[in-house]
């Protein structure tokens, strides 16, 4: 077939053409990429720019207060961590201000296992969703409950208690600080398993609860470790179990639940949440923050007296762990009949 010259004259003029005009656009997204890089540099380096506030879902004295104060004392953002407690509904006051605070990641929340993974299946009605509301920072730490009881209650263990509860039903009642926290699902997993009954009391704080349960109005509470511990050792009130599948390293002679109830297993964990949004780069500084400061030595022994495990993680492993926590505590609320009044 003869060659036409003419066409052949246009696709060298278009291939003369095109590799300018390929380079220039190779050069123009190398450009962007670069402006984009640079933009992200901006954000992380420039912030904070002011306090952060960083919301507790619970009264001062806890564990989740514990970590929140810790993390304010030892961080080196620039600016100050201000801990701000907003307790009240199972910690849903508290992590829906943080939902609804502006995404520049000057708020944040010291989220627990009530706040985001247990609440959505216990309340009818959530001010907020779990997960499309929030940017996960990190895990910070997770600890047993210990199942305590009133000194002038007739039982020493957990067999001795299931079987006062079952000759007394519904004779004794369980504090907790709230519907939804782990506290009160731990009761309720309790009874479950063990087909017992004793009537929940929510408080707004477990210091709240404490006085009453020292003072026998109520009768039996599974609180945060780091809270009942040091009351156990003092004799304030007994230590019967803890709630973990196997002994805390801060209690090895106190038994688990599950060495009378098998399968029973209820741990709480506290993570670091930020407003849903918040550009990545702030996301990775704060990750990058938490996971400096609850790496420091006396940050760790602090938390081992306290009877809770360092769990740091990076954002999308705190993502993964929730979705399937919110899964198995889904089960559990279903199984065990609690709802929110």
């Amino acid at each position: 077939m003869p060659i036409n010259p003419f066409r052949s004259r246009i696709t060298s003029s278009r291939a003369q053409l095109a590799s300018p005009l390929k380079r220039q656009v190779g050069l123009s997204l190398l450009l962007l990429g670069l402006g984009a890089f640079s933009a992200t540099n901006a954000v992380a380096q420039a912030f904070p720019t002011k306090p952060l506030r960083l919301v507790v879902t619970f009264p001062s004295g806890g564990a989740p207060d514990i970590l929140a104060r810790l993390f304010s004392e030892k961080a080196q953002l620039g600016f100050p961590v201000v801990v701000d407690n907003r307790p009240g509904a199972g910690g849903n006051i508290g992590a829906d201000n943080v939902a609804k605070s502006p995404a520049d990641g000057h708020t944040i929340v010291m989220g627990t296992v009530g706040t985001h993974s247990i609440n959505g299946a216990l309340y009818e009605k959530m001010p907020y969703d779990m997960v499309k509301d929030f940017s996960p920072i990190s895990l910070i730490a997770s600890a047993p409950n210990l199942l305590v009881v009133n000194n002038a209650l007739p039982v020493k263990n957990v067999p001795e208690l299931i079987a006062y509860m079952k000759a007394n039903p519904n004779k004794l009642s369980f504090g907790s600080p709230g519907i939804g926290t782990s506290v009160h699902v731990s009761g309720e997993l309790f009874k479950s398993l063990t087909g017992t009954t004793m009537e929940h009391v929510p408080y707004k704080g477990r210091q709240f609860a404490i006085p009453d349960l020292i003072g026998g109005s109520i009768q039996v509470m599974f609180d945060n470790m780091p809270s009942a511990l040091p009351m156990a050792k003092e004799g304030k009130i007994r230590a019967l179990a803890q709630t973990t599948a196997t002994r805390s390293p801060a209690a090895p002679d106190v038994p688990t639940v599950a060495e009378t109830v098998p399968g029973f297993e209820a741990t709480t964990w506290f993570a670091m949440f930020a407003p849903a949004n918040v550009p990545r780069p702030v996301i990775d500084k704060l990750n990058a923050e938490v996971l400096r400061v609850f790496k420091l030595p006396e940050v760790q022994e602090r938390l081992k007296t306290l009877g809770l495990d360092p769990v740091l993680s990076s954002p999308a492993e705190l993502a993964r762990y929730q979705a399937s926590e919110i899964t198995k505590w889904a089960k559990v609320v279903k199984d065990s009949g609690a709802k929110a009044q």
